[in-house]
């Protein structure tokens, strides 16, 4: 197994001047399950095609364990790649795509099959090892497509939105799966989603990207509860955490919905205006507080979501709030909202990033 690692990682498409992945430095330990996550376009796919190899690397260098693989073909950086697709031969037997990449290696026949019955077993594939693609499920191929990288045994598992086109009761539970074979593998795993909930729940750490640079890196709940930026904040968390540019007060400090939010050391110095942000569960249904009317509530189990619309200084802003089921209002109707100020976090209005206390 080996350790990955960025370093001032670049890639410039032809026709543009804007980097897709603008100098990357990112450390992934061995044996760690690191997630990239980002929106369309942040780059996070290009990153772990330029790990795979199948994109040249045009500043900056790659390392597996300690060997620079920059300009190492894909086939000799001994990774497995899982696609999005699949990317199954369909007139091979479930077997014989999983015995494929041992048989380019040159591993003996009968090596190669006890090694594919072995993963099949683990994978709950054993009873459709004879059949094709096409006659599988979507969630059984892509336990094919894992299987086939597992088999290899290689230093680097790299994870393509694996589960983007699965339903999303297996999505959950194909989550589980590959989070369980992760760790009972201890494989290097780069996994790439757009969807943050995946990135939470597998994730040893989240990478966050945006526009091609890396925003925040550390665990899931770091991110969740200490973002840097207004970007990771509104990124990570569903449904997405509320942000409210709004005015310093006279006396330098912050109200929201009558309810006084206290600033950082210095956070007033020379600022008119501050972006308050507060997660669904930190802005609760009140006797007092904003004003708003109830727009959707969306339940879910013992919780639910009340989404709301209020006028925040001669603007309509939208507001998500989290409660009881029992206790949800219905759609229409006039609520109050109020802050648990101790919860909130601030940031620069102009710059966007965290105003850290102290």
């Amino acid at each position: 197994m080996a350790e990955v690692r960025f370093r001032q990682a670049t890639k410039v498409y032809s026709g543009t001047d804007v980097a897709a992945v603008d100098a990357l430095d990112l450390d992934v330990e061995d044996g760690e399950l690191m997630v990239l996550v980002g929106p369309s376009g942040s780059g996070k796919t290009t990153a772990l095609r330029m790990l795979a190899g199948l994109e040249e690397v045009d500043a900056g260098a790659i390392f597996i364990g300690d060997r620079d693989v920059t300009d190492v073909q894909p086939k000799h950086r001994d990774i497995a790649m899982v696609f999005q697709n699949y990317a199954l031969y369909p007139y091979l037997t479930v077997e014989a795509n999983m015995a494929f990449p041992l048989k380019m290696a040159g591993v003996k026949k009968a090596v190669r099959l006890q090694r594919v019955r072995e993963v099949a077993r683990m994978l709950g594939l054993e009873e459709y090892l004879g059949r094709k693609p096409g006659q599988l499920s979507g969630g059984q191929r892509q336990r094919v497509a894992m299987g086939r990288a597992i088999v290899r045994l290689p230093k680097v598992f790299l994870m393509d939105e694996p589960l983007s086109n699965l339903d999303a009761k297996l999505r959950v539970q194909m989550r589980a799966d590959i989070a369980a074979l992760q760790s009972d593998f201890a494989v290097t795993t780069v996994y790439v989603t757009h969807d943050q909930s995946e990135a939470m729940t597998l994730g040893h750490r989240v990478a966050a990207l945006r526009d091609g640079r890396l925003q925040q890196v550390g665990p899931p709940r770091e991110l969740y509860d200490r973002p840097v930026n207004t970007f990771v904040a509104g990124f990570i968390g569903s449904p997405a955490m509320n942000l409210c540019t709004v005015p310093l007060s006279s006396n330098g400090a912050v109200r929201f919905g009558g309810v006084e939010v206290p600033l950082p050391r210095g956070a007033s110095n020379g600022r008119g205006r501050l972006v308050l942000g507060l997660r669904p569960e930190s802005l609760e249904l009140a006797s007092d507080g904003v004003a708003a009317r109830v727009e959707v509530v969306e339940e879910l189990g013992a919780d639910a979501f009340v989404f709301c619309v209020t006028e925040l200084d001669g603007e309509t802003t939208k507001l998500v709030a989290r409660t009881e089921a029992r206790r949800a209002p219905d759609r229409g109707e006039n609520v109050s909202l109020r802050p648990r100020a101790e919860e909130a976090h601030l940031f620069d209005a102009e710059s966007g990033e965290r105003l850290a206390a102290g």
